[in-house]
C-alpha cells in the first residue's frame, strides 16, 4: 500500500498516512479541523538491470551506424545523358 502526505492549509502541519489506492482521501486535519491537502514530491526510483541505459541493448557496430539511405530512382539505360559542354549566347 503506498503511503500519501498530508498538509493542512491552515496550521501546515504534515502527516503521513498509508492508503489503499480506493481509500478515499483525507480532507479534515485531526489537529485543527483545516483543510488537508496530498503533498507531491519526486519519487526515488532505482533501475536495476539491464535494459535501461541505451548502450545496454546495442551492439557497436548498430549504434554507430546511420540507417541505410533509401534506393536512388534507377534511370532507364536507353535514356540519353544530356551534358552540355558549351554555353548558349
Amino acid at each position: 500500500m503506498p503511503t500519501y502526505e498530508y498538509e493542512c492549509q491552515s496550521c501546515r502541519q504534515r502527516l503521513e498516512v498509508v492508503q489503499k489506492f480506493s481509500d478515499a482521501p483525507l480532507s479534515v486535519c485531526e489537529a485543527c479541523g483545516g483543510e488537508l491537502r496530498k503533498v507531491f514530491s519526486g519519487v526515488g526510483i532505482v533501475f536495476k538491470g539491464s535494459g535501461f541505459y541505451k548502450t545496454d541493448s546495442r551492439g557497436a557496430s548498430s549504434a554507430a551506424t546511420a540507417p541505410a539511405a533509401a534506393p536512388a530512382a534507377s534511370t532507364p539505360a536507353s535514356a540519353p545523358s544530356s551534358t552540355t559542354s558549351g554555353s548558349s549566347d
